[in-house]
């Protein structure tokens, strides 16, 4: 998840650098909440293994 947030906000920089303003605002957005939802499930986790001592490893 955290090269998705680095491609998209290398993207939206090279956009804003060639002038795609609009495009470089979607790529900025898209950035915002793939980081949001990384949060979120960080901190998921971590409740999760405080509570119940174990890893969240999700079966393959």
């Amino acid at each position: 998840m955290l090269n998705w947030i680095i491609t998209f906000f290398i993207l939206a920089v090279v956009a804003a650098f060639f002038g795609f303003g609009g495009l470089a605002g979607t790529f900025a957005d898209i950035a915002k909440f793939i980081a949001v939802i990384f949060v979120v499930l960080f901190v998921v986790g971590l409740i999760y293994r405080m509570v119940t001592g174990r890893n969240a490893n999700p079966p393959l």
